[in-house]
């Protein structure tokens, strides 16, 4: 498993799990719960010393000991991350008019270019044509906010209007967006998590098998197979908000599965919340405990 791989690990790691917490947690116990993920204790040092090197994460010692905490960036970029997951703006109204935003940034400022662009897709926007997106989202806050930080206001304009021609709306939207490779990647979380929900929901820690995750025949009844598959369904589902623009209905095609893919997600959440989170638990304050025990 590469850095960057370890590196959304921890990220969702994090972002699902441990947002709330206001204390660092024991490096002993982010091996624990990374290792369950497939992640050496080594690869794990690795990537939570280079995320701190980078900002994402503060460490601190107490005594002999480690922690990792999120710093305020982290912790920024997680609960923004987290609000596009569970509360995107899907199937919000819309009035028809769209927004335009035009930029032309000189190439000494290619950095904060290319992340004006990062910004502009994780809104919604598309690329129109070269320097000019467009998205049906009201996004004038957001990207104040974003112009103002990559200080690049002076290079920026923002519009609002109708389409009066020449293309169809859909081929306006086809030119953007690829809404069916986007949708394709939905049908197939649908066909993969469908049984797992259903298995999950009767499982409930009896003891089942679940062939529909993993290998054939392993067993699910303990807490930490539930916060592998938890994991597994957050890790998977994150990267759609990443994607998918979360076009208004009128602008969706007829079999849009991006809706049933939520509600399916939600479901599978739920279903597997309490055993892994209280997995999840368990282990930081093993880790606690550990440190607070005297030395023999």
């Amino acid at each position: 498993m590469n850095a960057l791989r370890s590196q959304d690990l921890v990220f969702t790691l994090y972002g699902d799990y441990l947002l709330g917490r206001e204390r660092g947690v024991w490096v002993g116990s982010l091996i624990t719960l990374l290792g369950r993920l497939g992640v050496s204790p080594v690869a794990a040092r690795v990537v939570l010393s280079r995320m701190t090197q980078k900002g994402w994460l503060s460490a601190e010692r107490r005594g002999i000991r480690s922690y990792y905490g999120l710093t305020r960036r982290g912790r920024r970029l997680l609960e923004t991350g987290r609000e596009r997951i569970y509360h995107p703006p899907r199937n919000e109204p819309w009035d028809g008019a769209w927004y335009l935003v035009a930029y032309s940034i000189p190439e000494t400022g290619r950095r904060r270019r290319d992340a004006l662009r990062v910004k502009l897709q994780w809104l919604g926007c598309g690329l129109l044509t070269n320097g000019l997106w467009i998205t049906p989202h009201d996004v004038r806050n957001e990207l104040r906010e974003t112009a103002e930080a990559l200080k690049v206001s002076k290079h920026l304009e923002v519009f609002r209007g109708d389409h009066l021609g020449y293309s169809s709306t859909a081929q306006l939207v086809a030119a953007c967006w690829d809404l069916q490779a986007i949708n394709r990647r939905y049908a197939a979380f649908l066909d993969r998590w469908r049984p797992a929900l259903g298995h999950c929901a009767e499982c409930r820690q009896i003891g089942g098998a679940c062939p529909a995750i993993g290998e054939p025949g392993h067993p699910c009844a303990a807490p930490e197979d539930c916060f592998v598959r938890r994991f597994q369904l957050v890790h998977e589902y994150r990267t759609f908000p990443q994607e998918d623009p979360f076009l208004p209905a009128p602008l969706l095609p007829e079999d849009w599965k991006g809706d049933e893919a939520a509600r399916l997600f939600e479901a599978c959440h739920a279903v597997l919340a309490v055993p892994a989170e209280r997995y999840v638990q368990q282990v930081c304050e093993a880790g606690e405990t550990v440190q607070a025990a005297p030395a023999a």
